[in-house]
């Protein structure tokens, strides 16, 4: 008998599998929320599959996601990023990685980690929603918004309140997988 999933990622088994094993479990390790975020700061205005694919290129072009090696990128290597085409070769996107990656620092340093300054938004525990259709779930809300706006206000680059909100669904913060989706009870 075959599993129920979330609508959004049927018929494509790298969807799937990333909505089987990552999607909505809760997230707590520095590095992997670093990279998510770097993934879903790329991903606005395009489907999240498309990053998906691109994902492994992603990861080479920006040294695994080492937000310490990133904060110190310069002209030269920004050059080498829009020439390759594994990637999103979006100059403005690119920028902000490097911003980004030296606001990430800095948030660790004030509050030990990043997971400990975005999970403090949930008081470390995910929001269970109750969506019968991914549909219904929202494309951002007042917590995003509010997320949004503090990691605007400390320099964070395409972290638009649904950025955000994606990036909470995609590490945990939210549950929204449907509630006849095999996932929703496990994560």
């Amino acid at each position: 008998m075959e599993k129920h999933r979330c609508g959004w990622c049927k018929g494509d088994a790298l969807y799937e599998k990333y909505h089987d094993e990552e999607w909505g479990v809760p997230l707590k390790d520095d590095d992997l929320l670093f990279e998510f975020l770097i993934l879903e700061t790329f991903q606005a205005g395009l489907s999240w599959i498309t990053i998906l694919r691109k994902r492994e290129n992603f990861r080479l072009a920006f040294d695994h996601f080492d937000y310490k090696k990133i904060a110190k990128y310069g002209e030269s290597k920004i050059e080498s990023l829009l020439q390759d085409a594994g990637i999103i070769r979006n100059k403005l996107k690119i920028r902000a990685t490097v911003t980004n990656a030296q606001a990430y620092i800095a948030v660790q340093k004030e509050f030990g980690s990043f997971s400990n300054y975005i999970w403090g938004f949930v008081d470390g525990q995910p929001i269970k929603n109750n969506h019968r259709d991914y549909k219904k779930a929202p494309a951002h809300t007042p917590l995003s918004d509010t997320i949004s706006k503090d990691l605007k206000k400390r320099g964070f680059k395409f972290v638009g309140s649904t950025v955000i909100y994606a990036h909470m669904q995609a590490t945990g913060m939210v549950n929204d997988h449907e509630l006849n989706c095999f996932r929703y009870n496990e994560v």
